[in-house]
């Protein structure tokens, strides 16, 4: 029983969870903080899912939340329902809506003109209902007081966007995008360039980096006795780096934060991310110096350790 902590010594991992609609992300983390606070372990999810939105929510457990950062940094993909005609404050349709037109005059082939202008690298403006830190606050705090901010442009990535859908005045994008971006500005700024106004009226989170939404487990499903059965090892979410094996003495020296000298020829950018494996088990990360041809340790898990 995990009240007994009978869960495996050093236990660390996320957890691939499908968030149902009008729960919260700190919703779905509370629920799993309440399964393992008995052996002294924290949760935390990488991503935040609005309330309306559904698919993979990323929570980390036990160590693995000091990864939230790389886990969020993974490239995300999203379908997302939009509705022309009308705007709102949040950029979506939980907010207050305002009908600007209800006969509109947007052909697929203009539609698919305007999305494609949001290819690459670009800027985007946050919503006013967002998390972006205002001074101290959340912008979404300052919205709700009634209090209008000026958020700054930031650039953000978008691989692929792609119309699934487009009748009458609801279109379907599929949008494979880097971290940060916010998929109910895209529709908003689609709706300024059309000129017509457009709101998000669903979106469901496909994907961050190689976790599927078909292959996530839903809240309900977890418990007490199985939640350990469904964690993704820590690596798998760092496999965009660079792994390197090292032995017994090289472990002692992580465990002391001392840096690790490295002798093979190994072609790694200079300072760049590396991950240090202890056989299968994740020893730590830390940054290469090719100058000084060692590895400075950034984190390290300590064997037994579940912080």
């Amino acid at each position: 029983m995990i009240a007994e902590c009978d869960l495996i010594n050093g236990m660390m991992g996320f957890l691939n969870i499908a968030k149902p609609p009008e729960w919260t992300s700190r919703d779905v983390v509370n629920k799993v903080q309440g399964m393992v606070r008995a052996c002294k372990l924290k949760a935390g999810h990488a991503g935040t899912l609005d309330p309306m939105a559904t698919g993979v929510l990323l929570v980390a457990v036990g160590a693995a939340t000091r990864l939230i950062s790389y886990a969020q940094g993974h490239e995300k993909i999203y379908r997302a329902t939009f509705r022309l005609g009308i705007t709102s404050d949040t950029d979506d349709i939980t907010g207050n809506v305002t009908t600007l037109s209800e006969n509109i005059d947007v052909s697929r082939e203009l539609l698919d003109a305007v999305l494609a202008t949001f290819l690459g690298t670009i800027e985007q403006v946050p919503p006013q209902f967002s998390a972006i830190h205002v001074d101290g606050k959340r912008a979404y705090d300052l919205a709700r007081a009634g209090q209008s901010v000026e958020l700054k442009a930031r650039e953000i990535e978008v691989h692929e966007i792609r119309l699934e859908r487009f009748e009458g005045n609801e279109f379907v994008c599929w949008i494979r995008c880097g971290s940060g971006t916010y998929i109910r500005s895209i529709g908003r700024d689609v709706g300024q360039i059309l000129g017509c106004g457009a709101v998000m009226t669903s979106l469901e989170r496909l994907a961050i980096g190689s976790c599927r939404v078909e292959d996530a487990v839903s809240p309900e499903m977890l418990s007490r006795e199985n939640i350990e059965s469904y964690l993704i090892p820590a690596g798998t979410l760092l496999s965009h780096l660079t792994r390197l094996a090292i032995d017994e003495e090289q472990v002692s020296h992580l465990e002391q934060g001392r840096r690790l000298p490295w002798i093979d020829a190994i072609k790694i950018e200079p300072g760049a991310e590396v991950v240090l494996m202890d056989g299968e088990r994740l020893a730590g990360i830390g940054e290469w110096s090719e100058e000084m041809r060692v590895v400075q340790p950034k984190i390290v898990f300590k064997r037994g350790s579940s912080t």
